[in-house]
């Protein structure tokens, strides 16, 4: 078959499969913070690294969440990583709260204090980035038209890494089992892993 993303529905399917051939996806465990102080955690699956020098991440989503709002109000935010362990929490994270309750409470998870900004992190999550804001883009399609879509995109300016889960100086993702997400309601967890070599040519 072949169709255009942009008919709706010109696929003739149930369900769009667009997000189910872009996989998997790694999840932004996002933590900010409101300015009155309460603790935001949403899952963003529209989520990657986007440089390593500087260390930059990004994050998108179709309207403006909490997240987004928290993160342009206060200038920083933490992603945490999302694991098979944490799965189920992950998940209620990403409940539709009102605004001024807190998404790490709704799903009983305890947070940690970050070093290097003001968002807490996971405290059971193995891995977390704190971002300083860049800046946040608004999306349109080839033609022009506006999208209510937006990236935010941060700097990477301290990381955290549980030490359990160093090996010989790197870090074991076997012993992380990250989650990515696939399409529709679908899932996977990080557990085949093998390295590949570049060859080198001339």
């Amino acid at each position: 078959m072949h169709f255009d993303p942009r008919k709706k529905r010109d696929h003739g399917l149930p369900f769009n499969p667009f997000k189910s051939l872009v996989v998997p996806r790694p999840i932004g465990w996002i933590s900010s913070l409101s300015v009155e102080g309460t603790v935001n955690l949403a899952p963003y699956s529209f989520f990657n690294a986007v440089s390593e020098r500087p260390a930059m991440v990004m994050f998108s989503s179709a309207g403006v969440k909490h997240s987004q709002a928290n993160i342009e109000a206060t200038g920083e935010f933490v992603c945490n990583l999302a694991t098979w362990n944490l799965r189920q929490q992950m998940a209620e994270t990403a409940a539709d709260l009102p605004e001024g309750e807190s998404e790490a409470e709704f799903a009983k998870l305890e947070m940690a204090p970050s070093v290097n900004v003001k968002p807490p992190r996971v405290a059971k999550s193995p891995a977390a980035l704190e971002c300083k804001y860049v800046k946040t883009v608004e999306l349109h399609d080839a033609e022009g038209n506006a999208s209510n879509c937006t990236m935010v995109i941060g700097e990477v300016i301290g990381i955290y890494i549980d030490d359990a889960v160093i090996v010989d100086g790197r870090v074991d993702l076997s012993k992380v089992n990250p989650v990515a997400r696939l399409g529709y309601k679908d899932y996977t967890a990080v557990e085949n892993i093998f390295e590949l070599t570049i060859p080198k040519v001339g």
